[in-house]
């Protein structure tokens, strides 16, 4: 079943971190939709070490569209441009409210969820230098990858854990190990003992 995903992207969004949830959702069935986050209305954006990636649409666009997940890659500034970004903020608050999933990695969940509150006695990790940041959650450090099952959010550390955070967004979406057929035809065996 296709699930419809919101993916924002914004200048300096970190590409391992976009491309990888998108890539993995989409294996997976999912409904991608990649979302430009652009003061300008520019749906092509260069990443945090020079990729350029183009979205589908911009994010006003999105405002009318219900969304399974929202999952935001990380980055510095584009985590910054996330968290300025009041359409995105706008969306992430409603699906807060209709308890809907919504996910952040690297600075994003303490740059863009923490600091809009929604973080807020959630259980939440975050790339280390920015654990200082997550204001009202319930921070867990040495997780590289955090599900809060009971408030739909999922955390993760950084670029490195970028699989396996997708991994954790495909089980929410589909169910229990249902990441194991992709990890399999994608040859991440680790995710899979």
């Amino acid at each position: 079943m296709s699930r419809p995903v919101l993916v924002p992207i914004a200048q300096g969004c970190e590409e391992i971190e976009a491309v990888t949830i998108i890539d993995t959702l989409r294996r997976a069935g999912a409904n991608v939709t990649v979302a430009a986050c652009t003061i300008d209305g520019d749906l092509d954006i260069e990443a945090s070490r020079g990729v350029k990636l183009t979205a589908d649409t911009q994010i006003d666009q999105c405002q009318d569209k219900t969304f399974h997940m929202i999952a935001l890659p990380g980055g510095m500034p584009g985590a910054a441009n996330l968290r300025d970004c009041e359409p995105l903020i706008q969306l992430l608050h409603e699906q807060q409210q209709a308890d809907r999933w919504y996910a952040a990695i690297c600075a994003a969940p303490a740059v863009v969820l923490a600091h809009h509150s929604l973080l807020d006695n959630v259980s939440a990790t975050c790339y280390p230098s920015f654990l200082d940041q997550l204001e009202g959650a319930l921070p867990r450090p040495s997780d590289p990858v955090v599900v809060d099952q009971k408030s739909k959010v999922i955390t993760a550390q950084g670029p490195g854990n970028a699989m396996g955070f997708s991994f954790a967004l495909i089980d929410a979406l589909y169910g229990k190990d249902t990441h194991r057929p992709i990890a399999k035809q994608m040859l991440a065996y680790w995710a899979i003992k």
